[in-house]
């Protein structure tokens, strides 16, 4: 979908190589559609596994069961709902976190401020965020530092000019330097006002919650909100089997105002879940069944995504690892089973433990991108910017990761097997012993068969040496400013904005400043 207030791309007038790679750097505010599958999902696991992973999530729920901690009024619900209560411990019987779970959407729409940036999450569509919760920043000017406000700006801004990113995402950095009780106002804002894309509520606690639903309230309209999505937020799971009152708080106030959750478990493999793939698909499930289950006791019908958040762990740092053939395994068997359920699907992302943008963040992020793609995922947060196991973002590897998300857009596309894709009339056109880039079928399509990076260098050695020999690290920092100073602020009814403006102001003055 291209902003409809974007201007148009003006061609150069020279023509030839010069010409296409102007085009090519020309600013753009356009934004492709979500991605929409014309690729089969990837499945791992047989139906007996599968029955028999289910079959044992029923019985971690009956007989193991859940903790919902610090929070009565959760006891209360699922005691009313016909689970066994014993102090924080919800034991809940085989089948009735499933028949719960059955009445949340298999799809819904999150609806942007900009209707053209709308995107549907669930059936065969893939939405890509960016980077989400790190409290550190690197870029190669600054090296690697507590984050600002100022650079979560920056990440907004970056996500809105990125072509290939269909949403804003949430707490892209976390600003250090705003107090901890206030920040939320001014990432929200920050996502409303210097990008027309969907983006996050808050969730570290449930006054933040209904902080964002009022703020939305201001910027779509009360009657809007209530009738339709307007926010995907995420809500961890303190696995294992774990629910603590301050996300299960945000939780109840996004689902009462049908707003969407993504209930996902937080698993290291070895830590919080068993070193087994079957083991932790076990719990995974378990936990979302539970947490799905428990926002449909809210408000029966609200809208929530079943995730997962998986890594191993390396026994001997204690570090987590990412992109590894367990976490595939996992991530594969995830999609299997909530496709089961008939839900949307959040995992994956452009994961990494590498400490910079390197040939290890490639290797890594590249192995997780792709099976997000392939394991059937709706809503693909971290899909740019993450860095050292998701302490850092980062300013050059979020345009680096950006980029190849083209890559994922072209794949899901498929196989074209129309008359002009099995391209007949240009093999015999050109015969035996001739060659294509002449003929007709190649000067019709050639401009968009293939994908094509925006940032990598294909040039020759000598050009390459000439113009400095420039690595992919610098041409990402140069990705960078070029996007950030050719930046401009989406339109936005001045009457709008300063109500934003008005009650952030006044909710972080009737407060005193906490950092903790």
């Amino acid at each position: 979908m291209t902003d409809a207030a974007a201007k148009p791309r003006r061609r150069s007038r020279s023509g030839g190589g010069a010409a296409r790679r102007a085009e090519r750097t020309a600013v753009s505010v356009e934004t492709a559609k979500y991605i929409e599958r014309n690729v089969p999902n990837y499945e791992v696991l047989t139906d007996e596994a599968l029955d028999t992973i289910e079959a044992n999530a029923e019985t971690v729920l009956a007989e193991i069961g859940v903790n919902f901690v610090d929070n009565p009024d959760a006891l209360q619900r699922w005691k009313d709902a016909g689970a066994e209560i014993e102090g924080e411990r919800v034991r809940i019987p085989r089948g009735l976190a499933r028949k719960l779970c059955s009445t949340a959407p298999s799809q819904y729409t999150q609806h942007a401020r900009n209707p053209d940036r709308s995107v549907v999450v669930g059936g065969k569509s893939l939405v890509l965020a960016p980077v989400y919760g790190p409290p550190f920043v690197r870029d190669t000017e600054g090296g690697r530092r507590y984050a600002t406000m100022a650079d979560f700006e920056k990440f907004v801004k970056l996500g809105y000019m990125s072509k290939w990113l269909h949403h804003s995402g949430g707490t892209v950095c976390e600003p250090t330097d705003v107090p901890v009780n206030k920040r939320h106002l001014d990432m929200l804002l920050a996502h409303m006002i210097y990008s027309d894309k969907p983006f996050m509520g808050a969730v570290t606690e449930p006054s933040r919650a209904q902080d964002s639903i009022d703020m939305c309230n201001i910027l779509f309209g009360e009657e809007f909100v209530q009738n339709n999505t307007v926010m995907t937020s995420l809500i961890n799971i303190n696995s294992p089997l774990t629910f603590d009152s301050i996300m299960m708080g945000a939780l109840e106030i996004f689902a009462a105002n049908n707003q969407a959750s993504i209930v996902s478990p937080f698993i290291v493999g070895g830590a919080m879940a068993p070193v087994s793939v079957a083991g932790t698909l076990t719990q995974a499930i378990a936990e979302v069944l539970a947490g799905v289950a428990y926002s449909q006791l809210i408000r029966p019908g609200s809208p929530v995504v079943a995730g997962t958040f998986v890594t191993s762990i390396d026994m001997n740092s204690g570090a987590p690892t990412f992109g590894t053939p367990e976490a595939s395994h996992v991530t594969y068997g995830m999609g299997q089973l909530v496709r089961r359920l008939g839900l949307p699907y959040r995992s994956s992302g452009g994961f990494t433990g590498s400490k910079l943008p390197d040939a290890q963040a490639a290797y890594e992020s590249a192995n997780s991108l792709n099976m997000g793609l392939l394991s059937g995922v709706n809503f693909m947060l971290h899909s740019c910017g993450w860095l050292e196991g998701g302490l850092v973002s980062s300013f050059e590897k979020f345009v680096m990761d950006a980029d190849q998300l083209g890559a994922l857009h072209q794949f899901a596309r498929g196989v074209d097997m129309t008359e002009n894709g099995q391209a007949m009339g240009a093999i015999e056109e050109v015969g035996p012993g001739g060659h294509y880039l002449g003929c007709a079928h190649t000067q019709e399509n050639f401009k968009d068969s293939f994908w094509r990076s925006e940032l990598f260098d294909f040039k020759p050695f000598e050009t390459w040496d000439e113009e400095g020999g420039r690595d992919t690290m610098e041409l990402a920092r140069q990705k960078v400013k070029f996007l950030l100073e050719n930046y401009r602020q989406p339109a936005m009814e001045p009457e709008v904005e300063a109500r934003l403006r008005a009650y952030v102001a006044d909710k972080k003055a009737s407060m005193p400043d906490s950092f903790t």
